[in-house]
Formats: structure tokens, C-alpha cells, sequence
């Protein structure tokens, strides 16, 4: 039997304090009924003594001290877990919204999760193709791998991260694959997006969405990227799928932990953030991965917004020292109308190597990519170069450089939100583009590739 306790001391924002209370645990899930019978959820946030704070789900609005009653419920806020939740919209607590029928859980599991093992863990070297040519061919995404998205406020992000769930695919593997899609404090209209566009192409078919939107409460926020997870955790590891998991935008994610933060009246950290910012980021981004001797694989793709564009915010920050790599959207490219605008030099992923070459994607990968690089370094450098000191002071080589750093921005990086190019089409593109650049200035491609591949791209 479950004890009652009609002890509610204090209500601060998101947060209520019950005095009294006996036995109970950290992270308990919590049932409140108010005055007039409705009931709310919560979880148990700190405990002293007799005293337990609990953070509501649902916001404290219209909540009577006198009159609630509080429920322990003796176990972790859960989520029921199925392969009937593929192609099904939840809200951010796994509360179906898409007039659905109900989920019939196969077994319920603990939000949280448990980290993997390290010794378990499995390297991640398969390549998955995103359609997208300057993630394909320059910053290659491997399954198993976390590789963020840093945007800024007003840029093209949602589609990007649309076009990646759309088009993702691991090549030569007959695993079903799947993506797991986490919202987290976005608009009605960005939330309409997605679904619309889910929708209108098929890809609901194959995915998950959780969404969270603005006007819901900031604790649901909190719990959304750990429900997406543990529904991503329980596909890949119990099912044998490949899942990609997409997290948008972790910013808003952030600004909820902050507010809880400053409720609870916690000492802040840089910008007014908790100083266990890092340690809860964390939480989520190693929830990626693949287990050895389990055929699923989670690789996870978190999206978020650089306040002020400011890559030496906390979060973008913290986010760079967790992750393998960063793909980078460029305001620059955007105004100059180039879709999607990544901008390469900046962007990195870390395990590229270990997902490209022959077997994986084509075995002059490696060479043009690295070619691919430096040549465009060297033209925008160029670019810069002749703005300066006029056309006249550049050399041939330079002048040519720079002639393929402007059609590799029109041609490469510029493809639009619709196009999905293979990794031959993406590689073949490179090759015709690295025409413009004399043979002998092509120094990190090796002479069997130059003789193999420069000849017949047109």
C-alpha cells in the first residue's frame, strides 16, 4: 500500500517540498492530486532527513498546500517500450499525441538507463551515408558515433536535421535501421515541420518522434532526450537495429537544467549554468554507441544553437570535449544562399578514418578528402589574398585554388534540402571539381588515384 502524505510545505516554481516523508528514494516517480482532483506527476530531486524535494512534471499552477495529497510511487520514471512505437509521435514524457492507438508495452524501463561498459563497447568503423556531400565525403559519420550540429539562431538547422532522417542509411547491411527523434523547446510551427515533412516523405515510417514544444513544461524538457534514448537503447540492443538518434535543440535543453538550477537555489557555474552542466550532457551523448556481440548500434546526432553565435558558449563548449567532432553551419554560406550552409573547415569528425577506404566507401576516399581540404583552405585564403591586393598579385596556382573553392561552395556544399547524393556520386563530384587544379599542385592524392580517377570525370 501505497502512503500518502498531505505535508506539502512550500511550492517554488517547479518545485515542492513534503515534509514527513519515510523510506523514499532518489528519483522516485511521484503522483500529485490538487484540491479539485486532478493529478499531476513528479520526481523525487533531493532528500534531507524527512524532507523531499520533487520537481513536477506538469508545473505547480493552481496547486493548494492545504489540500494536495502526494504519492510515492516507489520506482523511476518509466518508458513503455515496443516495435509498434515505430512510425508513432509521443509528447516529451511517452504519451502518444498522433490519435494513435494506445502502445501496448512490451516492458517498461527506466528512463536513466545504466552507462555501457567500456570494456563491452565496440569501436564504431561502419560508414552510415547521409546523402549530404560535405558530411559524406569531408566529416564522415560512423555508426555508433555522436556527432553534433552546431547552428545558431535563425539558421537552417531543422532542415539539415530533417534531410539527415530522411536519407540515412548504412550501406551493405540488411539491419533495419531506424531514427529516434527527440524535440526539445521547439515552436508549434517547427514541430508541424517535422511531422509534415516526416510524413509527406515516408520517413515516419522507419521513426520515432518525441516532441517537447515550447509552451510545455521545462521539466518535461528534461526528461524528453532520455525518453528518446531509452527508446533508441531498447530497438538497438534488444531488437538488433540500427538507430539514429536525432536531438534538437540541446540549448533549450540546457535552459531548462539552468532553470531548475536557479530554483533549487544551486551556486551557478559559467553563465548562470549548473556546474554539473558537463556531467549531465554526458548522461546523454554516452548513450551512444555499439555493444560487441549485439548487431544494433545507437549513433547519435545532437543539434544545437550557439547562443550569439558564440562557439565558446558553455554549451557548445562542453559539448565539443564530449563528442567525436562537429559538423558547423556557417552564417556567411547561408546569406550567400548555399543549402545546406556547412562550412568544412571548421567541422570535423573525429572517427572519419575509421568509417571510409576501400570495403567501407571507395578506397581513394581517404586522398580526396584530404586533398579536397587543403584546396579549399588555400582558395578562400586566395579569395581573401586578391580582395586585398586585387587579381594581379595572385599566381596561376592561386588564381586556381580559388576558382575551386567558389564552384566547390556552388557545386559540393550547395545541393539543396532534396538531394540525395550516393558516396559514388558525392566522390566522382570531388574528383571533377579537383580538375580545376593543376595535376601538379594535387600533392596529398597518390599518383595509382591521380592516373585511375582524374582522367574520365567530366
Amino acid at each position: 500500500m501505497l502512503k500518502e502524505y498531505k505535508s506539502v510545505q512550500e511550492v517554488v516554481g517547479p518545485l515542492m517540498i513534503v515534509e514527513g516523508v519515510e523510506g523514499i528514494k532518489y528519483e522516485e516517480l511521484v503522483e500529485i492530486q490538487t484540491q479539485t482532483g486532478e493529478k499531476r506527476r513528479g520526481r523525487v530531486l533531493e532528500i534531507d532527513g524527512d524532507r523531499a524535494m520533487i520537481q513536477l512534471f506538469e508545473g505547480s499552477a493552481g496547486i493548494n498546500l492545504k489540500d494536495t495529497t502526494v504519492r510515492f510511487l516507489g520506482k523511476p520514471l518509466e518508458l513503455g517500450v515496443s516495435e509498434d512505437m515505430i512510425g508513432r509521435i509521443f509528447d516529451g514524457l511517452g504519451n502518444p499525441i498522433d490519435k494513435g492507438p494506445k502502445i501496448i508495452s512490451e516492458k517498461k524501463v527506466d528512463i536513466n538507463g545504466s552507462p555501457i561498459n567500456p570494456v563491452s563497447r565496440d569501436y564504431p568503423s561502419e560508414f552510415i551515408q547521409t546523402g549530404i556531400s560535405t558530411i559524406d565525403g569531408l566529416n564522415t559519420l560512423v555508426r555508433g558515433q555522436k556527432l553534433p550540429i552546431f547552428s545558431g539562431s535563425g539558421l537552417p538547422h531543422n532542415n539539415v536535421a530533417a534531410q539527415i532522417a530522411r536519407q540515412a542509411k548504412v550501406l551493405g547491411d540488411d539491419a533495419k535501421f531506424a531514427v529516434v527523434f527527440g524535440a526539445m523547446g521547439i515552436t508549434f510551427e517547427e514541430a508541424q515541420f517535422f511531422i509534415d515533412d516526416f510524413t509527406k516523405t515516408g520517413a515516419i515510417d522507419r521513426a520515432v518522434l518525441f516532441i517537447n514544444l515550447a509552451n510545455d513544461p521545462a521539466i518535461e524538457r528534461i526528461s524528453t532526450p532520455r525518453m528518446a534514448l531509452t527508446c533508441a537503447e531498447y530497438l538497438a540492443f534488444e531488437k538488433g537495429m540500427h538507430v539514429l538518434v536525432i536531438l534538437t535543440d540541446l540549448t533549450n535543453y540546457a535552459e531548462a537544467l539552468r532553470e531548475v538550477s536557479a530554483a533549487r537555489k544551486e551556486v551557478p557555474g559559467r553563465r548562470g549554468y549548473p556546474g554539473y552542466l558537463y556531467t549531465d550532457l554526458s548522461q546523454i551523448y554516452e548513450r551512444a554507441g555499439k555493444i560487441k556481440g549485439k548487431p544494433g548500434s545507437i549513433t547519435q546526432i545532437p543539434i544545437l544553437t550557439m547562443p550569439e553565435d558564440d562557439i565558446t558558449h558553455p554549451i557548445p563548449d562542453l559539448t565539443g570535449y564530449i563528442t567525436e567532432g562537429q559538423i558547423i553551419l556557417s552564417r556567411e554560406l547561408y546569406k550567400s544562399g548555399i543549402q545546406p550552409p556547412i562550412f568544412v573547415i571548421p567541422s570535423l569528425s573525429r572517427l572519419k578514418d575509421k568509417g571510409i577506404g576501400k570495403g567501407k566507401t571507395r578506397e581513394d576516399h581517404a586522398d580526396t578528402m584530404n586533398q579536397i581540404y587543403a584546396g579549399y583552405a588555400s582558395g578562400r585564403e586566395a579569395r581573401e589574398l586578391a580582395v586585398i591586393l586585387g587579381d594581379s598579385a595572385l599566381s596561376d596556382a592561386d588564381k586556381a585554388f580559388a576558382k575551386f573553392a567558389e564552384n566547390f561552395d556552388k557545386e559540393y556544399v550547395n545541393q539543396g534540402y532534396e538531394t540525395n547524393r550516393s558516396i559514388e556520386e558525392t566522390l566522382n563530384l570531388g574528383w571533377k571539381l579537383l580538375k580545376v587544379i593543376p595535376r601538379s599542385e594535387l600533392k596529398r592524392i597518390r599518383v595509382e588515384y591521380l592516373d585511375k580517377y582524374l582522367a574520365d570525370k567530366d
